[in-house]
């Protein structure tokens, strides 16, 4: 399967978007946080110029609005090559994130040619699944639900 979209985010929710913070949010935690060495976090700098000097901010991030952003798979190579050192950074700290591929980040209300931003925070959806299973209950069921 091909997917869209791509982005790199950790465990812990921003608190003004209720989402995963991005790669970005997260290394300069690190840096404000005095966890990062000099080197490092000018190493980091040195990235963060980079994508601002090549990627197009959009408008709802400036208005610091409640998006997120993905990057486009389609021409997410140049973005990955570039951003992998901060991944190295983030694994150099024992910071732990995921790379999330997808086809359905969620509303679009900004697109360019390598990014899009979404509307963030308001369309989780917590459920109270119930387990048709469980070890208690034993007999024919427990066979099928663990095949």
């Amino acid at each position: 399967m091909k997917f869209k979209y791509v982005r790199i985010q950790g465990k812990e929710l921003a608190k003004n978007t209720k989402y995963a913070k991005g790669i970005f949010s997260m290394c300069w935690q690190l840096i404000q946080n005095d966890v990062m060495e000099e080197e490092d976090a000018d190493l980091f700098r040195e990235i963060d110029s980079w994508f601002a000097e090549v990627l197009p901010f959009p408008p709802q991030c400036r208005n610091q609005e409640n998006v997120v952003c993905f990057f486009k798979t389609e021409n997410a190579d140049t973005m990955m090559k570039m951003i992998n050192p901060a991944m190295w950074l983030l694994d150099k700290y024992h910071h732990p994130y995921y790379v999330v591929y997808t086809n359905y980040p969620g509303e679009i209300v900004y697109e360019d040619e390598y990014q899009v931003a979404v509307k963030a925070g308001e369309d989780l959806i917590f459920e109270d699944i119930q387990p048709s299973w469980s070890p208690e209950s034993g007999g024919a069921e427990a066979g099928a639900g663990n095949a």
